[in-house]
């Protein structure tokens, strides 16, 4: 799940078919895989359009 959650965020161009028959393998449902993909997605998002507009972390958030 989390290689799946990684080749999402650094390619998401390269997502097969055999990804998500593997996840599927490993027992997660189609709901699941959505919802990871949801998630993953949304971070994505907000981080881009965060870094596009230069918004500064909190100070109570480390560095990334």
């Amino acid at each position: 799940m989390l290689a799946y959650a990684e080749k999402l965020t650094l390619s998401p161009g390269s997502i097969a078919e055999s990804d998500v028959t593997q996840l599927k393998a490993a027992g997660l449902s189609d709901r699941a895989i959505s919802d990871i993909v949801q998630v993953v997605g949304y971070f994505n998002y907000i981080n881009r359009v965060a870094g596009g507009l230069g918004v500064e972390l909190e100070d109570d958030m480390p560095p990334r």
